[in-house]
């Protein structure tokens, strides 16, 4: 008599944070499905949860044992179900995990995903499994990633970092920094482009510091741009000490390397940044602007800033200020410090700004930025940009979404239906600080792609 074939397992993943955090995600569906899981999303047809998380605020942290106490009640309904965290938390807490949320069955860390099928298969068996090793040499090579619905494709192409600025936890839950190689880049681009993607990018946490062997950044860039199919190929985040000559030079030179990058500055004041240790002043900062700009003269440059660093005052804060003045990044990501423990900041440094300051710092940056975002924003008005169509926008269904290749966000209406992933021509009639507005140009090419 035939056995009826079993139902395959299925997974639920949620996913908190970075770019990397996204991609992990994908590596770690990648990975179960070698084991016959599915991807659902459905909480109530789950055997597995896992929470994919992020460990550089605090904030993040609390939220995912929020989540977890209300993920606790699928077990009712399901006793054999496996909750798990993986990434970044799981790697920074370790067992103090198990101690806040003993009813978590596994914890893994962002270099065990290779083992996550065997680990699964050994949870609920008794006690929880906890697997959060740093392997220095692993880059996942091999495992191909399930893909999620979108526009762009994403590539880990470097794990870890070497910098360990003073506030930032990311070298002790990562690890070191090591490259992936550049075959296994190149597969993954290929495997992208036949699956309708026209559109990569390629993740570090300090991604221009990329070497594989003699392989360095600029060359990777040069033989991704290569692959037949991509259009766009991105790359985030860059570490401002990293960006040689060489580097520019290349970027300025491929077509499909949109002229946009994101430049992290985290303060304008030499002394601050020297207690972040960051490694660069602001004249060294300045130059990089300088010659990406001579290099690219229409290049969007986005940053970081962090107010309220400690015993940072009123002085450096001004600095600050001026230095966004300055440099006019097109955005920022801003943010009030906050500290995270195990960093050296939080050891050796004390958090001495009240967060009164802190909140006030904040608010005026964020303004200041606003108001600078919106200048050169509105330098696209009457200009022609190519955008790459995400679908309809969820605030205004009757009009399109997409990024032009500059990155910026741009709404559109159309006369015809667009599918995600087609490339055309806006006119741009009006801005904000964060968004372009315009229309579709009627007697330009359609370039259509088909996404998974």
């Amino acid at each position: 008599m035939t056995q009826p074939t079993p139902s395959p397992k299925k997974v639920f993943i949620e996913t908190y944070g970075c770019q990397m955090n996204i991609s992990d995600t994908e590596l770690i569906l990648g990975s179960l499905a070698t084991a016959g899981y599915q991807s659902t999303t459905r909480l109530d047809e789950a055997d597995l949860i896992l929470m994919n998380t992020c460990a550089v605020r605090e904030k993040a942290e609390e939220r995912v044992y929020g989540r977890a106490a209300q993920l606790r009640r699928f077990k009712n309904g399901n006793p054999d179900l496996i909750i798990g965290i993986t990434g970044c938390m799981a790697e920074h807490l370790k067992e103090k995990i198990l101690d806040e949320a003993p009813y978590i069955d596994l914890v893994v860390g962002p270099d065990a995903y290779r083992r996550l099928p065997e680990l699964v298969g050994r949870a609920g068996h008794g006690d929880p499994i906890l697997d959060v090793r740093l392997d220095k040499g692993e880059t996942y090579e091999g495992i191909s990633p399930t893909r999620s619905e979108g526009v762009t494709g994403w590539i880990t192409i470097q794990r870890g970092c070497d910098k360990f600025c003073t506030f930032c936890i990311v070298p002790y839950t990562r690890g070191r920094e090591r490259g992936t190689s550049p075959r296994e880049v190149l597969r993954q681009a290929h495997e992208l482009a036949e699956m309708g993607f026209k559109e990569l990018t390629l993740l570090g946490q300090t991604v221009n510091s990329y070497r594989y062997e003699e392989v360095d950044f600029a060359d990777l860039l040069r033989t991704v741009a290569q692959v037949p199919g991509i259009e766009r190929i991105r790359f985030t985040s860059p570490y401002p000490i990293d960006f040689s000559d060489k580097l520019i030079a290349t970027i300025a030179e491929l077509p499909n390397v949109p002229d946009a990058v994101h430049l992290p500055l985290q303060s304008g004041s030499d002394r601050i940044l020297t207690e972040m240790r960051r490694g660069y002043t602001l004249e060294e900062f300045r130059v990089l602007v300088h010659k990406l700009r001579a290099a690219m003269p229409e290049v969007s440059i986005s940053t970081d800033i962090i107010v309220g660093f400690p015993d940072e005052t009123e002085e450096d804060f001004r600095a600050t200020c001026a230095a966004l003045e300055e440099f006019a990044f097109d955005s920022a990501f801003m943010f009030a410090y906050s500290e995270r423990e195990g960093t050296y900041a939080s050891k050796k440094i004390p958090d001495s700004i009240s967060e009164a300051t802190k909140k006030q710092r904040l608010i005026e940056i964020i303004a200041m930025q606003e108001r600078i975002s919106g200048e050169r924003f509105a330098r696209q008005r009457g200009r022609t940009v190519e955008v790459l169509v995400d679908g309809p926008s969820r605030r205004a269904p009757e009009q399109y979404f997409g990024r032009a290749r500059d990155f910026k966000a741009t709404l559109f209406s159309s006369p015809h239906e667009l599918k995600q992933g087609t490339i055309v021509q806006v006119l741009v009639h009006n801005t904000s600080s964060h968004s372009l507005f315009g229309t579709l140009v009627l007697d330009a090419p359609i370039e259509t792609a088909a996404c998974p």
